[in-house]
Order: C-alpha cells, then structure tokens, then sequence
C-alpha cells in the first residue's frame, strides 16, 4: 500500500512539473492574440504615415498649382494691358519690360517656395 501511495505521489509530481513547463492552451491563445495586435498596430502605423506622406504631397502640389495659377492670371493681365497701351511706343515698351521683370521675379520666388515645400515634405 505505501509502494502505490509513494508511486502516485511521484507520478502526480511528475506530471505537475511537465505541466508546469509547458504554457497551457490559454497562454498559447494570448500569446498568439498578443501578437496579432502587434502586428494589426504596426499595419496601422505603417498606413498612418503613408496617408501623411499622402497628404503632404497632395499639400505641396496644391500649394505648386495655386502659385502656378496666379502668375499665369498675372501674366494675362500684364499681357491686356500691354496690348492696349497707347501711352506712346517709349512709355508702352517701359511697361512691358517691367512687367517682364515683375514675372521673372515672381517665377524665381515661386521656385524657391516649390523646392522649400518639397524639401519640408
């Protein structure tokens, strides 16, 4: 009798201790779960900064088309004026030089905006 007792003392021990090293089915589940949230987190960082990237590139191309777009409607103008000058050909052709002056201006700062625009993207 004292044999078996000591054999299922020593066989519950065993099999406490091999259970015991191994992480049971629930640990294994959380484990698991744990992991994919990492991974459905890292996934989502990873789109957040492409849809920034998005935005800011949509930003700067906005903002390229606005400047774009108002020294073209400048440009008209200028070109309305010149067209119905009739101050005389010396005072007509000042005009048209400054105005010639003023885009090339306008066009180099425009540059400059674009390239800093890009560079803080």
């Amino acid at each position: 009798m004292k044999s078996i007792f000591i054999a299922s003392v020593a066989f519950l021990a065993m099999t406490s201790f091999a259970t015991a090293e191994e992480p049971s089915m629930a640990d294994k589940a959380g484990a698991q779960m744990q992991k994919a949230g990492d991974a459905t987190k890292d996934a989502m960082n990873k789109a957040g900064d492409k849809s920034k990237e998005m935005y800011k590139d949509a930003e700067v191309t906005t903002k390229k088309a606005a400047r774009s777009t108002k020294r073209t409607a400048k440009k008209s103008m200028n070109r309305a004026e010149e067209a119905v000058c009739m101050d005389g050909d010396m005072k007509c052709a000042a005009k048209k030089a400054g105005n010639r002056a003023e885009e090339a201006k306008d066009a180099t700062v425009d540059a400059a905006k674009d390239a800093s625009d890009t560079m803080k993207k």
